[in-house]
């Protein structure tokens, strides 16, 4: 990967120390109503249309990439080093307001929005981990996609096994029902 140019709004003075790092302050805060975020790049993938969508990361050999936008781009430094990435990412075809309950693709009954894994969510955020293929100046190329072409992503965090594996011990109502399936 060539290096990345750094800019005077990339620079950082303070670190990643969180104890070092300015905040708002923890004193006095309020929960929030709204959160306004703004994409970091758009995926694109040869999924064009929603028939035929792996329903999960893990049940897909497809390959896209990640277009990174170009005032994130110097955040790719040291992305490479990596085999895996979490893709988080905004369901925006989806229609708000959403029901909180509904019949998920492996089951016949109604379950809790929080207990499926659907697009259809109050807030309608993806998450998948695909294999980093390579890096190309702002371009990531993935392995296992389940998105849509040209779906917003919100962020880009390296896998760590030391870190994210964990060996499920309950798989609540998919016990025995998973099995490969597309949309």
């Amino acid at each position: 990967m060539p290096p990345i140019k750094k800019s005077a709004d990339t620079e950082d003075t303070e670190g990643m120390d969180i104890l070092t790092r300015k905040l708002h302050k923890v004193e006095g805060r309020n929960p929030i109503d709204e959160i306004s975020l703004n994409p970091i790049g758009i995926f694109h993938s040869p999924l064009k249309t929603l028939k035929g969508i792996p329903i999960q990361f893990s049940m897909s050999e497809i390959r896209g990439k990640i277009e990174i936008f170009d005032k994130y781009s110097a955040g790719l430094k040291d992305l490479d080093g990596f085999s895996h990435i979490y893709c988080i990412y905004f369901f925006d075809l989806v229609k708000l307001p959403v029901p909180l309950q509904s019949k998920p693709f492996l089951d016949n009954e109604k379950k809790g929005v929080f207990a499926t894994r659907t697009p259809f969510r109050p807030n309608p955020i993806g998450l998948s981990i695909l294999k980093l293929e390579k890096i190309e100046n702002n371009l990531i190329f993935v392995k296992n996609i389940d998105i849509l072409d040209k779906t917003p992503v919100l962020d880009i965090k390296p896998y760590l096994n030391e870190f994210d594996f964990i060996k499920s011990t309950k798989s609540g109502w998919l016990a025995g029902n998973v099995r490969k399936k597309f949309s």
